[in-house]
């Protein structure tokens, strides 16, 4: 008979698959097979199968004594029963309730009264047996009489309950701002910023439920949603109940960055109605909001938690050195602009005070030297730091102990008090005329530290001491960024960023507003601090005919809120219907 090349290539590619051992098990088989059955030698088989002579051996002494691993070269299957015992005894319960119109979680729900447990895939499988189809979607007139979830209530101004009742509520020490902010108008500061608001909700009781969930430390706005239930910080925004997390999401996208720049405006312009003076020495500073994605079109900063550049938000801030409170904030600087913020920040305060800053503080990164040139040119002092090259430090350690001279700096529990200082005026490329530069050594780094500044008039002492206050700056965005939660980037879109951003320094300027009311060791306290320890406070809130009753729980630290005297005059809410809230203690 003779045979096609067709057949011949069948023949090839079959004999090809036995001949392959790609897999381990099918070459170990092969190789103790010619072993064991033809004869051939260990040293031939263990050639050809690409094993060591050891090896090979290793494999022969383990399939002459181990009988799991000679049986595990042919698995028999053993098929399982041709029956589910569970599924038959309510294979006929199951097809009655499908009868009745009920759906597969209806069915589970029915079977676990009659104290069988079945799941909904085994239901699933049992209804697919018996030939039925999937339930189209019914009506709710079709659907079981069951408990079923409560519509929640809609955020409403119209249906705000003025009526007198009473409830309990975890956030009592949200309403200690009340009477903070009893010379701050907010409505006049959300009108001048013309931000958007509703019917339902209009934009005063939107800002003060957004600012409501900053005071209270609240990390996202999605987590609202913790806080639906409790009549408390609905009663604060001034609503019937507190707006679910889809509209507080949404809300910010509204806000264009014209309505960020005059809220802002506003805000700073009004909070010396309530006490809070104006400082003239700032410290400035970036902080870049980590956003983890790879995919938006950010550009990369430097995230100084992470020592790594990474996509994020570029935010700018200024924080009064006095009165130790952010009174200006920017997000979403490109790098194209990161250099000119600075004079942004001097052109606000020139605006809305009527003469620019006295000092600013600040780092080399934040500024070209040709930018401090045209603070100069403003008569604008300023503090800063110089990066450290090769050449300077070599110019620097060559120096004779001479030039040197030693200060002493004031506070007594600073480790390094004696350093060493370089005073000498320096020409940069940029900056027109002689620049002032310091140097300092012995100040507890490894290499020495170099300051730049146009103040001729501050003693060494004075400059040192001022720039190590920077630091505190440091301070503050560590408290945004922990208590106000700056890096819990909700969104990609910088506009929603900013809007957030200035929510969060109206949230820190009522804390220390309130700050400054406690005093006692508290007036220079973080918001975390005074949060944990003052404010973090359940209370019962009796709502009367003309006035609202809010009675603090007992704690350790309530005395402290007796002698800030925010409890001992009643304070209006024109937010509420006129009502007037006092404050009590249990």
């Amino acid at each position: 008979m003779n045979t096609s090349a067709k057949n011949t290539l069948t023949i090839l590619q079959a004999s090809q698959f036995f001949a392959a051992t790609d897999t381990p098990l099918q070459r170990q088989y092969e190789a103790l097979r010619l072993y064991f059955v033809e004869g051939r030698s260990s040293a031939e088989v263990a050639r050809r199968f690409g094993y060591t002579p050891g090896s090979f051996r290793v494999l022969c002494h383990r399939f002459r004594h181990d009988p799991d691993f000679r049986n595990g070269f042919f698995q028999v299957t053993r098929p399982g029963p041709n029956h589910a015992p569970l599924r038959d005894r309510s294979r006929e319960l199951v097809v009655a309730l499908r009868k009745q119109y009920l759906s597969v979680y209806d069915i589970q729900r029915e079977l676990a009264q009659s104290g069988h447990t079945l799941s909904t895939h085994s239901i699933t499988v049992i209804l697919q047996e018996e030939g039925f189809a999937r339930l189209p979607r019914r009506r709710e007139d079709e659907r079981p009489a069951t408990t079923r979830p409560d519509a929640a209530a809609v955020a409403d101004v119209r249906a705000l309950d003025l009526s007198p009742r009473t409830f309990r509520t975890r956030l009592g020490g949200l309403f200690v701002f009340v009477p903070v902010m009893r010379d701050l108008r907010l409505a006049e500061v959300v009108r001048q910023a013309q931000l958007p608001g509703s019917a339902l909700i209009p934009a005063e009781q939107a800002v003060r439920t957004l600012l409501a969930l900053k005071l209270v430390g609240n990390e996202r706005k999605s987590h609202v949603m913790n806080l639906v239930a409790d009549d408390g910080i609905a009663l604060f925004a001034g609503l019937n109940v507190v707006p679910k997390r889809s509209y507080l999401a949404s809300y910010s996208s509204s806000v264009d960055d014209r309505a960020n720049d005059h809220l802002m405006a506003a805000w700073f312009n009004e909070t010396p109605r309530a006490g809070l003076k104006r400082g003239q020495s700032f410290e400035l500073d970036f902080h870049t909001i980590p956003a983890n994605s790879t995919e938006e079109p950010l550009e990369k900063h430097y995230v100084s938690s992470r020592s790594r550049s990474q996509k994020g938000m570029l935010t700018f801030l200024a924080r009064d050195a006095e009165q130790r409170v952010l009174r200006y904030a920017r997000a979403g600087i490109a790098k194209a602009e990161q250099a000119d913020e600075i004079l942004r920040f001097v052109d606000f305060w020139e605006k809305h005070t009527g003469k620019p800053p006295d000092e600013l503080v600040f780092d080399s990164k934040l500024t070209t030297y040709a930018q401090i040139d045209r603070l100069n040119q403003r008569h604008i002092n300023f503090i800063t730091l110089r990066r450290r090259t090769r050449k300077m430090l070599g110019d620097i350690w060559s120096r004779p102990a001479s030039a040197w001279q030693r200060i002493t700096l004031p506070a007594l529990t600073r480790q390094y008090r004696t350093p060493k200082v370089l005073d000498e005026r320096i020409h940069l490329k940029g900056y027109q005329g002689n620049i002032r530069q310091v140097t300092v050594i012995e100040l507890g780094h490894e290499e020495p530290t170099i300051l730049l500044t146009n103040n001729l008039k501050i003693g060494l002492t004075a400059l040192v001491t001022r720039y190590a206050q920077r630091m505190l700056i440091e301070n503050g965005i560590s408290e945004a960024v922990q208590f106000f939660h700056l890096d819990a980037l909700s969104s990609m879109v910088d506009l929603k960023v900013d809007f957030d951003l200035q929510i969060t320094l109206m949230a820190s300027t009522l804390y220390r507003l309130f700050a400054e009311k406690i005093g006692a060791g508290y007036g220079h306290a973080q918001a975390k601090k005074l949060f944990r320890n003052l404010l973090e406070v359940s209370a019962t809130v009796a709502i009367e005919t003309d006035r609202v009753v809010v009675t603090l729980d007992k704690r350790a630290h309530n005395p402290f809120l007796v002698k800030s005297h925010l409890a001992d005059e009643p304070t209006p809410m024109p937010w509420f219907a006129g009502k007037r809230l006092s404050l009590q203690f249990a």
